[in-house]
């Protein structure tokens, strides 16, 4: 035990929370200049993703003191028990990482340096002096963990033991000065090492961290740089052998990793020996001349007969377009523009703005058609009388502001909804599939307001129709088609090289049809002629090239053609019209096909579930859409009408995924009825 008089009070250990801010920053600037030079460089070749990884990981621990200490060691007691403190302490390690890259699963190993640091709550002792105690304990770590990774994107969680060997265990003890003697000496701090030390540890943690690819599969050399943080708790960090003193660790940090991918692409003198002759496969480039037009819609969009609640609130969320009583006269369908959430942007505006105006539609329909009558049931996993309250929220507002009678407006709770997202058995994303079915559901035997050749508690209201003009359409996109592709490759991508021998790549993919807009690849030129190689991964991972040349016109409106646009929804995980849909196709879209004209049907899916499978069920709902339409075309003996039909999945949503009246609405085939040029 050694002595130091009062000037030593900000000694290293005192100020070392502040100084590990400091190399903190210091590092991670070190790390971020580090990761610019892999970044440059490109090549043709392409490379795997690698299964192993090599880096270092650094961050700060805050520590979180808890129990009490009062023996510093065999000479000092001190007069008062210290309870509690904080700290912060640095921890740096070099790491190895194993995970497959077609797996989820993987193993991570961290050995380095780890700081528990910190500061007890100040007390008071019984000659009413103040006193401090500072801890410097660090260790030599050593963390094998777990590596899982949930979803489809780069966010992974971790988890597994923590092996830790005491390198430091020095303490700083400082007694004040009692403040009603001023005049009084001050005590020099006491610094020595805490008896009773734990030399080992076994302790646990858990945390998440998310992958940042800092090199593009053109590299051999791949960086990674992932942000963590985990939970350490206090069991098994005991950091003594006597007292209840534990310690309980948040641990914030980065990760950055390099590995090295094995080539799945040849230079290019090279490929003529790895290019293949089979499976055969067809590659058509599809540019529009992209005809001059302004493309006037005529929109219909379908308004669901539901409105979601949030978790535990029986209140209208405020995505909802509410208005107050004096607003109500000058509510008009049409012009729904006027009364857009703030919350929006995009295409989907005119769609989300029709629904999140749902309840100013039924308020002014029931004002115009004062026989109707509706019934509000409300589902609610946390019971009956919970649903009752958000069916009472919305007969409430119907009520209050639309002036709507309480007598033509029933209310009742329930559980479950009639058709539910969450099927039993079910076991993947709940969550989200929950969220869905906590609802209002509005529905009613009056026709005035639902949508033709529909009746029933799911019947969705009568569509909403509103004039707009159009940006680019879908029509106006280029179009790759490489048939057979779902059973040729594992993927293929695109290389695009205009006049100037710049290049533009584009994939991978799995689909057999892509369609991009043509801005993406001109940006702001009018028109440029490209040539386009297709690349094609086998499963045996042998090379397919295909080559084809194209113009592209940039889209631009201008003047003057007539289009209309209708939406078929579907229910979660189904691929097959309702029958009401099928009369309400057949006998209300189709016949306002022009002669000669095109329909262009675009499906799509919500983002649950995994993205080869949504990909074929949103196709196979635009080709159910179809054979609707086609059939009903076929009994009025008409064949001059031309089809397109596109599977997008969850690869181009029309909506957003943050809320279930987004997810709903993307379980979706929109049809575009194009007049003849």
């Amino acid at each position: 035990m050694k002595t130091n008089n009062m000037y030593n009070k900000e000694s290293r250990l005192a100020r070392f929370p502040y100084a590990l801010g400091i190399k903190s920053v210091i590092l991670c600037a070190f790390i971020l200049m580090g990761i610019q030079t892999p970044v440059q460089a490109q090549d043709s070749i392409q490379y795997s993703k690698p299964s192993w990884y090599f880096g270092v990981a650094a961050g700060g621990n805050i520590n979180f003191y808890r129990g009490s200490t009062q023996k510093m060691d065999a000479t000092l007691t001190v007069p008062t028990t210290f309870h509690d403190g904080t700290g912060v302490g640095l921890f740096v390690a070099p790491l190895i990482e194993y995970r497959p890259s077609d797996s989820r699963w993987g193993v991570m190993l961290q050995a380095g340096y780890d700081n528990r640091s910190g500061k007890f709550t100040q007390v008071s002792t019984p000659c009413n002096c103040p006193a401090d105690l500072i801890t410097d304990l660090s260790y030599i770590t050593v963390e094998p963990s777990l590596r899982f990774a949930p979803f489809k994107s780069n966010f992974y969680l971790y988890g597994g033991p923590r092996f830790a060997f005491n390198m430091t265990k020095g303490y700083s003890y400082q007694l004040g000065i009692n403040p009603a003697f001023p005049d009084q000496a001050p005590t020099a701090a006491v610094e020595g090492d805490f008896s009773d030390i734990s030399n080992n540890l076994i302790s646990m943690q858990i945390g998440a961290g998310l992958d940042i690819p800092l090199s593009s599969q053109y590299h051999k050399t791949q960086w990674v740089l992932s942000p963590f943080v985990s939970f350490q708790p206090y069991y098994g960090q005991d950091p003594r052998t006597i007292e209840t003193w534990n310690i309980t660790t948040l641990r914030v940090g980065a990760a950055l990793k390099l590995g090295s991918g094995h080539e799945i692409s040849t230079k290019p003198e090279a490929l003529p020996e790895m290019i293949v002759k089979e499976p055969v496969v067809k590659f058509v480039v599809n540019s529009p001349k992209n005809i001059v037009t302004e493309r006037r819609v005529r929109e219909t969009f379908p308004i669901r007969n539901y409105v979601f609640f949030d978790l535990g609130s029986s209140k209208i969320p405020s995505r909802y377009v509410l208005l107050k009583k004096t607003e109500v006269k000058e509510f008009k369908e049409e012009q729904l523009e006027v009364f857009t959430p703030k919350e929006l942007t995009g295409r989907s505006d005119r769609q989300m703005t029709a629904y999140y105006n749902v309840l100013n539609i039924l308020g002014d329909r029931m004002q115009k058609n004062p026989s109707t009558t509706i019934i509000l049931t409300g589902s609610s996993m946390q019971g009956k009388d919970d649903g009752l309250a958000m069916a009472e929220s919305v007969k409430f507002y119907l009520v209050d502001v639309f002036g709507i009678a309480g007598a033509r407006i029933k209310t009742e709770g329930t559980i479950k909804p009639k058709i539910a997202s969450e099927q039993p058995g079910g076991t993947q994303e709940l969550d989200l599939l929950r969220q869905g079915d906590r609802r209002v559901t509005i529905w009613s035997n009056s026709p005035a307001l639902l949508m033709e050749f529909q009746s029933g508690p799911d019947a969705p209201l009568k569509p909403v129709e509103i004039n707009s003009v159009q940006v680019a359409p879908i029509d106006s996109y280029v179009t790759f088609n490489v048939e057979n592709a779902n059973k040729a490759f594992k993927s293929w991508s695109l290389e695009l090289t205009d006049e100037k021998g710049i290049v533009q790549k584009f994939g991978p993919y799995t689909q057999e049809s892509v369609s991009i807009p043509g801005k993406t690849i001109l940006g702001t030129r009018p028109e440029a002629n490209f040539k386009v190689k297709m690349i094609g991964i086998t499963n045996s991972d042998k090379i397919v090239i295909k080559e084809a040349t194209t113009h592209i016109v940039l889209w631009k409106a201008a003047e003057d053609e007539q289009g209309m646009r209708f939406s078929v929804l579907y229910e979660f995980n189904n691929s097959k019209a309702i029958d009401q849909y099928k009369n309400y196709l057949a006998q209300v879209v189709v016949p306002k096909i022009p002669k000669g004209g095109t329909v262009i049907i675009h499906g799509h899916s919500d983002v649950i579930g995994g993205e080869d499978y949504n990909q074929r069920l949103s196709l196979a709902r635009a080709n159910d859409v179809k054979k609707i339409m086609q059939d009903a075309l076929a009994k009025s003996g008409r064949t001059d009408v031309k089809f397109e039909t596109i599977g997008f999945g969850e690869e181009d949503m029309p909506f957003g995924n943050k809320y279930p009246e987004e997810r709903f609405n993307n379980r979706t085939v929109i049809i575009d009825i194009i007049p003849q040029k």
